[in-house]
């Protein structure tokens, strides 16, 4: 049986892997910005740390991946597979997010600010202490979210799906109010 590949700390921005298979693949703390990862599979994939500013990781499987920690500012990720990922303490400012898939996901204390999420699946993500200031979560769907202590200021919810969502000392945007069902 193969190892996966290592390129743990290695600097590949600007590289054009498109459609790579980089199961359990270890990329932690690599720089990886402005990389082409379109319909890559990184399932299982180790990019805790990793630089992905600006990469394209359009319908891209990572799911199970760890991205703790990683710097996805302005990535382009629309349909991606993210399902059961590791996003805690990631930086996802500024990407689209349109359409992905991130059921279970971890999302704690990620920076999501100005990121674009409409239509995306949150099903039983967990957002707790998440900066989502000003994101698009038009007709996403947070069944069963956690979006404790998240901040939600100036977000986008038109047509968002959040039945069973948990909203403990969540920060709404101005002029929403929470009315619990007794």
């Amino acid at each position: 049986m193969s190892r996966p590949p290592d390129f743990s700390g290695q600097d590949l921005r600007g590289s054009d892997l498109e459609g790579a298979d980089l199961g359990d693949a270890n990329l932690s703390k690599s720089n990886l910005s402005g990389m082409n990862l379109g319909d890559a599979n990184l399932e299982d994939a180790n990019l805790a740390g990793a630089d992905l500013s600006k990469a394209n990781l359009e319908d891209a499987n990572l799911a199970g991946a760890n991205l703790a920690g990683a710097n996805l500012k302005y990535a382009k990720l629309a349909g991606a597979n993210l399902e059961d990922a590791n996003l805690c303490d990631a930086n996802l400012s500024i990407a689209n997010l349109q359409g992905a898939w991130l059921a279970g996901a971890q999302l704690s204390r990620a920076n999501l600010s100005l990121a674009n999420l409409e239509r995306a699946s949150l099903a039983r993500a967990i957002l707790i202490r998440a900066n989502l200031r000003g994101v698009n979560l038009e007709y996403a769907y947070l069944s069963g979210a956690d979006l404790s202590g998240a901040d939600l200021t100036g977000a986008k919810l038109t047509g968002a799906n959040l039945t069973g969502a948990i909203w403990d000392n969540v920060k709404l945007p101005e002029g929403w109010k929470l009315v619990v069902d007794e």
